[in-house]
């Protein structure tokens, strides 16, 4: 017979909780190791760096809950993409993967630089040089707007008025040192949207990182595609679409030159099973040199947010952002290490009726070797 604390969990109606979460596998042998960081996007600003056997080595508590990412700089001090208090109620989506408040925080918590913009959405890198990249939305020209095809018209915003990207990078100061946007250089006629998408907000870049050369890569989520932009003249110098990936996040480039990218899969060609997948293609073809999907494919699936990077040991670290789950993976395929996130709540009223219920979600998640965490 069942004791009060078991019986409780049994009648748990939150059915990734009813699963193991925590640590659920680790191979030692073959692990990278490290620390992993993640912000729950439900945790009301909490940010949590785990070790390598799943418990806390650290926390942050931050003063707004996390609108996207949280980092580890190389200063050791935590970049913060923080849920802006001011929404700007762009469209009824707006408030799911807005961001926009920024901050700089030491491993004591103290806060040391702050940003806002209220127009940002989904991704941001903290450069090097102390700079801040990051994606925001501005409404398209009109007769622009007109010219964006495909998706699902029934679904379009009364008054017509299409959201677009405008990639925007600032210095320490707040101010603006370069800028681009999308429909300056993007034609809607080569990047439709898919049927799945209304057309409020084209073609969404969710995803940015810089290459060892300078180029901007950027993820368009609702056209389904990888572009790479040279920042001096604002050129697409490279393209990959929709016969590679299928509304996919975060492009990084690898040691090799290669483009890996979290494949979400929510509508892929000619698969009738949505499934994500991990892949790394050579930039200039396109062509696919590494893949990872789950052995029965659904198993593996996020259809919203989700992360890849390459560990120094060749293993790669996979975010599966919609159930929690975090693992890495062998170059063979194999799953050395998993966690699966604790913690859960639900979404602010302001983000209902979009996603309902209690979530261990978080955007993406980042594995750091020991030694870039010498102040622990």
């Amino acid at each position: 017979m069942l004791d009060r604390q078991q019986g409780a969990a049994a009648n748990d109606q939150v059915t990734i909780r009813r699963r193991a979460t925590g640590l659920t596998l680790h191979d030692r042998s073959r692990s990278a190791g490290g620390y992993t960081l993640f912000a729950p996007q439900t945790a009301a600003g909490a940010v949590y760096l785990v070790d390598i056997d799943g418990d806390i080595a650290h926390q942050w508590t931050m003063p707004v809950r996390a609108g996207r990412d949280a980092v580890i700089l190389a200063n050791g001090n935590l970049g913060y993409n923080g849920s802006h208090a001011t929404s700007l109620e762009l469209y009824p989506a707006w408030n799911l993967w807005h961001g926009g408040d920024f901050y700089e925080a030491t491993p004591d918590g103290e806060i040391v630089w702050r940003h806002e913009d209220p127009r940002h959405h989904h991704d941001a890198q903290w450069l090097p040089n102390g700079n801040l990249l990051y994606t925001a939305a501005e409404a398209m020209p009109a007769h622009l707007a007109a010219r964006v095809i495909g998706g699902d018209e029934r679904k379009d915003g009364a008054d017509g008025v299409i959201q677009s990207d405008v990639v925007t990078e600032v210095n320490r100061k707040g101010e603006v040192v370069w800028e681009w946007k999308a429909w300056e250089h993007l034609d809607p006629a080569d990047f439709p949207v898919h049927t799945i998408f209304d057309r409020r907000h084209w073609p969404m870049i969710n995803g940015l990182s810089v290459t060892r050369d300078g180029l901007v890569l950027m993820s368009l989520r609702v056209t389904s595609g990888v572009i790479a932009v040279e920042k001096a003249t604002g050129k697409v110098v490279w393209h990959v679409g929709p016969d590679v990936v299928a509304q996919q996040h975060t492009p990084v480039e690898t040691n090799t030159g290669n483009i890996l990218v979290f494949d979400n899969g929510n509508l892929r060609k000619g698969v009738t099973s949505p499934h994500s997948r991990a892949l790394e293609f050579e930039p200039a073809t396109g062509k696919l040199v590494w893949q990872y999907a789950d052995r029965c494919a659904p198993c593996f699936f996020s259809p919203y947010m989700g992360g890849a990077e390459r560990l120094e040991n060749g293993n790669t670290f996979i975010c599966e952002s919609a159930f929690g789950r975090l693992f890495e993976v062998t170059p063979q395929g194999e799953t050395v290490w998993e966690y699966v996130i604790p913690f859960f709540a639900p979404y602010p009223k302001d983000v209902g009726p979009y996603i309902t219920g209690e979530h261990n979600s978080v955007f993406r998640a980042h594995r750091y070797p020991a030694s870039a965490i010498s102040w622990l």
